[in-house]
């Protein structure tokens, strides 16, 4: 039996998109599994978070972000619309959310199926790869169709069982915090946490220590 690992991952995060790509290679190209665990964005557990953060703090990230796509050669582009409903000016997380329960939800209801990591991979690649509202048409549902789901079904869950979703979803977030850290992506394997996804290589290494093997 091949290895396993836990990713922690959000759907609001340019970081945790620029990661799903290389995460989902290596579950292909290993024998590895990989379980991706959605939780829900700071701005949602903690609102006044980017109030709270140092003022460079954003102008880095922006910066950071692209020169990381631009590095892996990674579509990239800023969500139209963001998954969170923000005004960037004041950094204020706005009271209605029309996008980001629904996402997490389905990411959730994915990770029933064993294909988080796939669904997950698809629908970034809409949202931070530059496709223009991509919650509109049929973007969601090719997506889900190439990550081999109905994204009929899903949704039909998301609705129906959105309370047990969320305490999965919570559940996610608890078993983050408890491997020792708070943001995503993380990866956890063997009791040994990495965050970012700079720390992919590293995390290779040491599951090579492990055994990990080539399918």
């Amino acid at each position: 039996m091949g290895l396993q690992a836990d990713i922690f991952w959000s759907f609001r995060s340019p970081y945790s998109y620029l990661a799903t790509r290389r995460y989902r290679a290596l579950s292909e190209e290993y024998d590895l599994t990989l379980n991706l665990r959605p939780v829900y964005p700071l701005a949602i557990r903690e609102p006044d978070f980017f109030e709270r953060s140092h003022p460079n703090w954003l102008r880095y990230t922006f910066t950071d972000m692209f020169r990381v796509a631009q590095f892996h050669g990674v579509p990239f582009g800023p969500p139209r619309p963001d998954p969170i409903v923000q005004d960037i000016a004041t950094r204020k997380i706005a009271e209605k959310q029309p996008y980001i329960f629904r996402l997490t939800r389905l990411g959730q209801a994915a990770a029933r199926r064993g294909k988080s990591l796939a669904f997950c991979d698809e629908v970034s690649r809409l949202i931070w790869g530059g496709a223009e509202n991509w919650h509109e048409g049929d973007h969601l549902a090719g997506a889900a169709l190439r990550a081999e789901l109905d994204l009929a079904e899903l949704d039909a869950e998301a609705i129906s069982d959105a309370e047990a979703l969320d305490a999965e979803i919570a559940a996610n977030q608890a078993a983050l915090e408890a491997a020792g850290h708070w943001g995503v992506p993380t990866l956890v394997f063997d009791g040994e946490t990495f965050f970012g996804q700079d720390r992919i290589d590293m995390a290779l290494w040491r599951m090579g220590q492990k055994g990990l093997a080539a399918r």
